[in-house]
């Protein structure tokens, strides 16, 4: 297991970008965004992406993405009233898995302020079984930021 602290990474390195408004109580005592907001960030971004992909329908859709691993490297502060730009890409995609990558941005900063992942498991809705493949049209939408 490296020992190495991950650095910060450019904007290049990631092929999507959504944005985020930070909320006045997203900042903590300490003047800054509090560490499980980014975590929250990291879902919404991913999501917001394969919604507006077409590939997510959370109302309704037979297939579901569950977060089964998550991970975070905070590398400079943010806080509110700053705008938060996300920047998403997909790692690795297994059988009903994916690991996406998250760089989350000052907005208008050219270095990540933060950098993780997380897994989702795709499941059927209702048996909560993961399926035997992922559907065409995530497919399709992962294909789109994959690394």
């Amino acid at each position: 297991m490296s020992s190495a602290r991950p650095s910060a990474e450019p904007r290049s390195a990631y092929p999507y970008f959504g944005r985020i408004a930070t909320r006045w109580g997203d900042n903590d005592v300490y003047g800054h965004v509090n560490n499980v907001v980014y975590y929250s960030w990291f879902d919404t971004a991913v999501n917001r992406y394969l919604i507006e992909a077409g590939a997510l329908d959370i109302h309704s859709g037979s297939v579901i993405g569950l977060v089964v691993e998550t991970q975070c490297h905070y590398l400079a502060p943010l806080a509110f009233p700053q705008d938060v730009e996300a920047g998403i890409r997909v790692a690795h995609r297994g059988r009903a898995s994916v690991r996406y990558e998250v760089g989350l941005f000052g907005a208008g900063h050219e270095q990540c302020a933060a950098r993780g992942h997380f897994i989702h498991v795709y499941v059927d809705r209702v048996t909560r079984r993961p399926v035997t493949e992922l559907p065409a049209a995530l497919m399709t939408a992962l294909d789109r930021i994959a690394l």
